[in-house]
């Protein structure tokens, strides 16, 4: 059979009315949403039997794919041990495993420099902890969560998820015995251990799949005499908690979108009254951590009032409405992001003119001493830090053409050591490869950068007309920072531009970036997208011929909404786990996690503005009959609890019966919002999308 006269499936129209503001819209494929009916799950099926009849010609290609991608990996790898406590705490991998395997082996005294361990090399006095390997055993899908072992190095906390659907069962190990407790804790999210290892704080969700309430279990307690601590009952608040990298106290985090509260309880009494940090005020945005300063404890809190870009301020633990003392003034276009307290000295992360800035600050006066880099373009950030009074300090670093890379700095002299590089088997040479950064002219004249990487050895972009992939986000501020990707190389090894559009909703270029681009400047994300698509057209980059988009989740919609505004400038969208469905499910309190989105989108229900504003882009209602769409590839997974399969399978129902040509859903069918589990599936599900595009780009022989 010619792939021709393979025909699609076609959902029956079964018209539902939706009225709301005066406006009646109906919906033809609502019924798709009925996950349990078995007629449901037979569409679904017939969707993945006609994607895989309609791509089954690119199996060799996918085959090639995969077996590039395992060529330049180290199957068998460990990463740097961390040090905490009296232990080297690292995760080691094998070729054939699709999971990590967690592991310790003891530390020596005060030495801080963490030992050379050699991949296939047994490591002196490893312990293993737990191996993934096993605890996936007999399930389709395994997602690892908490992962705790108490400040005493004899207890092991771990949850997992075997559905997708974002919710753990938490379980306790003691690590001298080898005993596994009775404690069994299911459908939680967080969980980790109070500092004396005989409690557990854990974070539970409501129907909505809210995190709405901490809890404290006690080890070898019923789980009914567990202790609430504090329950958030407004739908638009996430509660999220942490314990101090000093030990002393316990944050509980309180947050919408644009909204944050905080909340401080000594470890010593954790079911005392929380005391509230800065009381809830709309649009103030919050976040603290403990630093002790001349003996005195101190609270370092980044805030957003009168500061669109955010200011650092230092107060009294014991007063901490009290006086302000400010460390690092507000500057327009220096979005602080993040502090993070030690003993000695603070770190900071920011943002300026786009990209990711580090920086070390004094205590006392709040003076930045910024970690400065040879490239261009790069991402830089701390991580991997647990102790409070360590010498040296974990950093991550890479870059588009630079594998990831982990330093650490001698916090004394400003010294960088590298301490790992991720290897890239096959030779790999970045010098090979370019990356520069250009800027669109939107509409309204504002510059927007756009990222590109490319191999040198098909020229430089505008020396020839070159098949582009076109990849954007654009929401909850969220930056897209230059990122090392080994799968990457096997498009630009065949000539593939890689392309990113920085586009309005996400954060690079300071607060303003994301508050111009979400709500009612919504539209200002997609236009911004075809902007810079325009502009690699217009300076003889690519043309919609060779221009493939990609976007996933909240990118997704602006895949959609892009398909239907401008699909003459591409050849080809992938859309990943796509919320093309935006104003349904914005419309229905009940779901998953729409409250908590009105923030980010407006609330369509009770605004008839944003019902119309909302309407007039959202890609399902505004699909245009007889338009001659791009090839589109929707993925989706079955058990993802934030974009529901629903809103693709519904998204391509509608294209379908509208004309356009060539659309495909694939379900993964035991998977949540982050697809396939498991490293080996992960890369085999990348190459399907990979061969998806070089077979649009007409480069899949």
């Amino acid at each position: 059979m010619s792939e021709s006269s393979i025909r699609p499936p076609v959902a029956a129209r079964r018209p539902t009315t939706r009225t709301h503001h005066g406006d009646v819209f109906e919906d033809d494929y609502e019924w798709l949403r009925e996950k349990a009916a078995g007629e449901v799950t037979t569409h679904l099926e017939a969707e993945n039997a006609y994607t895989d009849a309609r791509t089954a010609h690119l199996a060799p290609l996918r085959e090639t794919l995969f077996d590039e991608v395992r060529s330049r990996v180290q199957e068998t790898d460990l990463s740097v041990p961390t040090r905490r406590g009296d232990w080297w705490f690292y995760g080691r991998t094998e070729e054939g495993a699709q999971y990590g395997i967690q592991c310790r082996t003891a530390a020596s005294g005060d030495d801080w420099t963490p030992p050379l361990l050699e991949p296939g090399v047994p490591v002196p006095g490893e312990e293993v902890l737990l191996d993934g390997n096993v605890e996936a055993e007999g399930h389709e899908f395994f997602s690892l969560g908490a992962f705790d072992v108490s400040d005493d190095g004899t207890r092991l906390l771990w949850s997992v998820d075997v559905e997708g659907s974002e919710l753990y069962t938490v379980r306790v190990r003691d690590l001298v015995s080898g005993e596994l407790f009775d404690d069994v804790i299911a459908d939680t999210g967080q969980a980790f251990f109070t500092p004396d290892g005989t409690g557990i704080l854990y974070t539970t969700r409501d129907d909505a799949w809210r995190p709405d309430t901490l809890w404290l279990h006690r080890i070898g307690t019923a789980r009914d005499a567990d202790v609430q601590l504090f329950h958030e009952p407004d739908e638009r608040f996430w509660l999220g908690a942490g314990i101090t990298r000093s030990r002393r106290y316990l944050l509980i985090d309180l947050g919408s979108k644009v909204t944050s509260e905080e909340l401080l309880l000594d470890i010593a009494d954790l079911t005392a009254e929380p005391r509230v940090i800065w009381p809830r005020r709309d649009g103030v945005e919050y976040s603290a951590d403990h630093a002790v300063v001349d003996g005195e404890d101190r609270l370092l809190i980044l805030h957003n009032e009168a500061a669109l870009d955010f200011e650092l301020v230092s107060v009294s633990a014991s007063d901490p409405q009290g006086e302000r003392q400010v460390l690092v003034s507000h500057s327009p276009g220096r979005r602080l992001l993040d502090v993070d307290c030690f003993r000695d000295f603070a770190t900071v992360e920011y943002r300026s003119e786009g990209l990711a800035r580090t920086a070390l600050m004094d205590l006392r006066t709040g003076a930045l001493d910024e970690i400065t880099f040879d490239e261009p373009l790069f991402e830089a950030y701390f991580g991997g830090n647990p102790e409070w009074h360590a010498p040296f300090l974990r950093m991550g670093y890479t870059s588009f053409v630079t594998p990831s890379t982990v330093l650490e700095l001698d916090v004394a002299t400003g010294e960088k050591h590298v301490r790992k590089q991720q290897p890239v088997l096959g030779g790999y040479d970045s010098a090979e490869y370019g990356q520069q950064r250009v800027w669109a002219t939107a509409t309204d004249g504002v510059q927007i950068p756009v990222s590109l990487v490319w191999k040198r050895s098909f020229g430089e972009p505008g020396d020839g007309l070159r098949p582009v992939h076109l990849y954007g986000y654009g929401s909850y501020e969220h930056s897209i920072d230059p990122g090392f990707s080994t799968m990457r190389l096997s498009m630009l090894d065949r000539g593939v531009v890689f392309a990113v559009a920085h586009v309005r909703g996400g954060g690079e270029m300071g607060r303003h970036w994301y508050e111009d681009g979400k709500e009612l400047h919504k539209r200002n994300t997609f236009t911004d997208f075809i902007t810079c698509a325009q502009h690699l057209i217009d300076n003889g980059i690519t043309t919609p011929a060779r221009m493939i988009a990609e976007g996933g989740s909240a990118g997704g919609l602006l895949m959609g909404a892009v398909a239907n505004m401008a699909p003459e400038l591409f050849a080809g969208i992938l859309a990943g786990v796509p919320f093309v469905d935006a104003l349904t499910s914005m419309l229905d309190p009940s779901l998953p996690l729409t409250v908590v989105e009105w923030d980010e989108w407006g609330d369509p229900l009770h605004d008839a503005e944003v019902y119309r504003y909302m309407k007039s882009y959202t890609p399902y209602e505004n699909v245009r009959d007889g338009v001659a769409y791009p090839r589109i590839l929707a993925m989706t997974s079955l058990n993802d609890t934030r974009v529901l399969y629903v809103e693709p399978a519904k998204w391509v129902a509608r294209l379908r019966e509208a004309g356009a040509a060539d659309v495909l859903l694939k379900c993964e069918m035991s998977a949540g919002h982050g697809g396939v589990s498991g490293r080996y599936n992960a890369w085999k599900e990348r190459a399907f999308e990979l061969a998806w595009m070089l077979d649009v780009f007409d480069l899949a022989d």
